[in-house]
């Protein structure tokens, strides 16, 4: 059988690879993390994120790709890169991009945004779906929205507990240039925890995946997403500001995928 790497294992990854944070705008931060992926147990990937937050601006860019036996029976790389600005109530993309490339081919995607509308949208080579049946992608669908990286930029509001029902209790609207779908989480509970650069409490947040549009609701991966409700995340407090997941982990059509933070620094430069 070969190993493919689907829809679970992209949406896996906008959940969780872009895991870092800020304490404070006017400061100049430096992020170096390192997660490990694994599906059934068994390591079949890895990822690696740097970037930058100076004068309220940010910078990220993420590299991940499938390591292993899972390389072995299957080729698959992925980057992503996305820049902006961090407002009041969390971040405003300008830019966002990602290439994508299997054994078969290799495709770039470039998002240019104003304030979280997106502006302009181009895919090379183009995506053309040969199947009939998929949502359309409206131009209300493009506004108001988070790429997949800047999803990752979690506020918590001055006085309120990091590690508590503050840090889940909330919707994510994103568009990864296909398609449009809302990432919901919930408070579940808290637990400590101890990895290289971080070490004390996390919220446990449940999430549910909602599609909007672009994606075809008869496709079995569709529905099984949207009635998985085994996805789990944990939500680590840096500064007093934002939080950002360490570990996620999500019932998938192959079984069950767990992205964890090896490594996670955030230092002033």
């Amino acid at each position: 059988m070969r190993f493919r790497a689907g829809a679970e294992w992209r949406r896996l990854g906008m959940v969780a690879l872009a895991a870092w944070a800020v304490t404070g705008a006017a400061r100049a931060e430096s992020i170096r993390a390192r997660y490990s992926v694994s599906l059934l147990g068994l390591p079949i990937g890895a990822a690696t994120a740097s970037g930058s937050v100076e004068g309220g601006a940010y910078k990220i860019h993420i590299d991940t790709k499938l390591t292993g036996l899972a390389a072995v029976m299957s080729s698959f790389k992925a980057a992503m890169a996305s820049s902006g600005a961090i407002g009041a109530n969390g971040p405003l993309p300008a830019a966002y991009a990602s290439t994508t490339a299997t054994d078969k081919e290799t495709r770039t995607l470039r998002m240019a945004l104003d304030a979280g509308s997106v502006k302009a949208l181009e895919i090379a080579p183009p995506w053309v779906d040969p199947k009939p049946g998929r949502i359309p992608v409206s131009d209300s669908d493009k506004r108001n929205i988070l790429d997949p990286i800047s999803a990752m930029f979690l506020p918590v509001r001055a006085g309120e507990n990091p590690s508590g029902p503050a840090a889940c209790n909330r919707s994510l609207p994103i568009f990864d240039g296909y398609s449009r779908f809302t990432v919901t989480m919930s408070y579940v509970g808290q637990r400590q925890v101890k990895t290289k650069g971080y070490s004390g409490p996390v919220a446990v947040c449940a999430a549910r995946y909602v599609p909007v549009s672009g994606h075809r609701p008869d496709r079995k991966a569709t529905k099984f997403m949207a009635d998985n409700r085994q996805i789990e995340a944990w939500l680590a407090p840096v500064g007093a500001a934002m939080v950002v997941p360490l570990h996620v982990s999500m019932a998938t059509m192959a079984g069950t995928a767990v992205i964890n933070a090896e490594e996670f620094v955030v230092g002033g430069r």
